[in-house]
């Protein structure tokens, strides 16, 4: 196995733009073709993740040994707050979404917090239905129709939705997104009228997760995707600036969390990842205003 971000072939990535933006914030198909089999590291993001793949089933969780992890061709990811990793082999493709916590509810009837800090076979959710999908997609000769046919599926499952989550916790997680994860939670509180408390006891009943974890995330995020732009665009890149654009006190504040959420430094990072940032990997888990 190798290790990860180590160098070991050729991965191809393609955009598969809007599926559905109420519940999907990025969709991306990806092929590899490697000297030998590799693993992925998926950083904490503000969305879940749903991996369909078409060839050999992946090995995915927060350690790749025990009861820790697992084996499927659809891997569905909660909210986390460490690094997980999928095991890949030498030849793979198939679709990675990025699925907004508070569209699960709507879209398959479950809230986010059943996923907290777990990766798992992602029919235990979506039922039998997702495997056929998986299925449709492996066996349609281009892109365009594959992703054509998963916004069909994913637009049929809206279609059906009877209850949402509650209105002030929609709220909540609109307004840290317009803070980009900076602001105070006494702010927050008051601005959805629910105390600190109680606004954390109905956050965490929903996503599994904390207003302040989520602010954590988000804060990232916004940091990881301005990383990403001036990777692939092949821009200088200045890590303090970033660290200043995206809320953080200094360089070292991201620093830390990359080492928490990452389990390393941002440089180390960016050269692990440089050729897949290149190529189109890194899309995005959320949508911040400009």
């Amino acid at each position: 196995m190798a290790d990860v971000g180590e160098d070991v072939g050729e991965w191809r990535f393609v955009d598969g733009g809007r599926l559905l933006p109420e519940a999907v914030v990025s969709a991306v198909g990806y092929s590899s073709k490697l000297e030998r089999p590799c693993t992925h590291r998926g950083l904490p993001s503000p969305a879940l993740t749903l991996v369909l793949t078409f060839d050999e089933p992946v090995i995915s969780g927060f350690e790749l040994s025990g009861q820790d992890s697992s084996t499927s061709h659809l891997v569905l990811g909660g909210l986390h707050t460490r690094p997980a990793y999928i095991s890949q082999p030498k030849a793979q493709s198939g679709i990675q979404l990025a699925v907004r916590p508070l569209a699960l509810r709507q879209l398959f009837g479950v809230p986010a917090s059943e996923l907290r800090e777990q990766a798992i076979d992602a029919r235990d959710v979506f039922g039998a239905g997702v495997e056929r999908l998986r299925e449709q997609l492996a066996d349609l000769p281009t892109w365009p129709e594959r992703f054509a046919a998963l916004g069909a599926y994913l637009r049929e499952n809206t279609a059906e939705v009877t209850s949402g989550p509650r209105p002030d916790v929609v709220e909540a997680w609109k307004w840290i997104a317009w803070h980009r994860g900076t602001g105070s939670m006494s702010a927050l509180a008051r601005h959805v009228h629910l105390g600190e408390r109680q606004l954390t006891s109905v956050f965490k009943a929903e996503l599994g997760v904390s207003p302040k974890a989520v602010s954590r995330l988000m804060r990232f995020e916004h940091a990881r995707q301005r990383i990403v732009r001036a990777v692939s665009a092949g821009a200088p890149l200045d890590l303090a600036a970033v660290a200043h654009s995206s809320g953080y006190y200094d360089h070292s504040h991201l620093v830390r969390d990359f080492r928490q959420y990452a389990g390393s430094s941002p440089s180390s990072w960016i050269a692990e990842e440089l050729r897949n940032l290149q190529a189109g990997a890194g899309q995005p888990a959320e949508e911040f205003p400009v």
